[in-house]
């Protein structure tokens, strides 16, 4: 008789457990084409378990195209080649960057996957939400795991341990203290954002004072903040860190590095009502390319969005459980 993998210690719902066990083999292909599954009566006595349990479970199965029920006989394997993969992707907002991950992520999985898209907001209880709503019904969450404030981390690293390690993806950041192996394809902010600022230290060299406009609503990395600070000290330069850019009165010899785009305009902005010239006298690094920036000429540090969802697309269809830092690299134009 088929073999269920339910773990008594594991809170998740035991008929969300049946369909992740009979998907799971459905995959390794323990369960085969055409091959029966024991009734709703032997489930349910074989395992102690509730009619209603085993019959949602069923059900749920027959929903996501996985088994067959025929008429007076039972229910039956589709088989793996009748199903395709069930992809559960949990973005922290949604912005230009993140379509084009998006879009890229489903050109590289074409026709063999697909994908539903969910927003957690860098809130860990709406994540929890989405997560006990879903748990069991995609092959593969591949989730950004931006979560603010910091003491929120805990609830999200528990609800990340309810989706089994084989079944999640980190995208865009890593989170070190999650503890099994995974997929993860990931920005390292703070040594990318060191990193970037080094390469264009001959650029840096005529400015004496840094400025990083961090906004303080906690939506953005702190390790950002850590590159910043410790390039600054490494490279022996003055530097401060603002929340906006409201009260700035651009001097000469500052550079700024900004992250919001708002803050940004407000610089150029400033910049343009003196007799202080761009590049010169004042410098502006901002962060992530748009076709505006590229126009006004505006240096960036930014990663490849496209190639992080083409990587982890790849990596999925390859079964892969790696780590893959993905390119981050400035773009020199005339703003430094």
């Amino acid at each position: 008789m088929y073999k269920l993998q339910l773990n008594p210690n594991d809170k998740t719902p035991k008929y969300k457990q049946i369909v992740r066990s009979v998907i799971a083999d459905i995959e390794r292909t323990v369960l085969k084409k055409n091959e029966q599954l024991p009734s709703i009566s032997e489930l349910s006595e074989e395992y102690y378990l509730a009619r209603d349990t085993v019959e949602k479970a069923y059900r749920e199965l027959k929903e996501l195209g996985y088994i067959t029920a025929v008429q007076g006989k039972g229910f039956y394997v589709n088989g793996k080649e009748h199903s395709k993969m069930r992809i559960l992707l949990i973005f922290n907002k949604l912005s230009s960057y993140k379509k084009l991950i998006y879009y890229a992520f489903l050109r590289a999985l074409g026709n063999k996957a697909t994908v539903d898209l969910q927003i957690h907001h860098y809130n860990t209880r709406i994540f929890e939400e989405i997560i006990e709503k879903n748990l069991g019904k995609y092959n593969y969450y591949v989730v950004m795991p931006h979560f603010f404030p910091e003491a929120d981390k805990a609830l999200a690293l528990k609800t990340l341990e309810k989706i089994p390690a084989d079944e999640l993806v980190f995208l865009d950041k890593d989170l070190p203290e999650y503890p099994h192996p995974i997929l993860s394809v990931y920005q390292d902010f703070e040594n990318d954002v060191f990193d970037a600022l080094d390469s264009a230290n001959d650029l840096l060299a005529k400015y004496e004072r840094l400025v990083l406009v961090f906004p303080s609503d906690g939506n953005y990395p702190r390790e950002i903040v850590k590159g910043f600070r410790f390039f600054c000290i490494n490279s022996g330069k003055e530097f401060s860190i603002k929340e906006n850019a409201i009260d700035e009165i651009p001097k000469p010899k500052t550079a700024y590095v900004v992250v919001e785009e708002t803050d940004l305009a407000d610089l150029i902005k400033k910049t343009r009502q003196t007799n202080y010239q761009l590049g010169q006298d004042i410098g502006l690094v901002s962060f992530n390319d748009t076709t505006l920036k590229e126009l006004l000429e505006i240096t960036v540090i930014t990663t490849d969005f496209e190639t992080m969802g083409r990587t982890a697309a790849a990596l999925l269809l390859d079964k892969k459980q790696i780590k893959v830092k993905n390119p981050f690299y400035i773009i020199r134009r005339q703003s430094l």
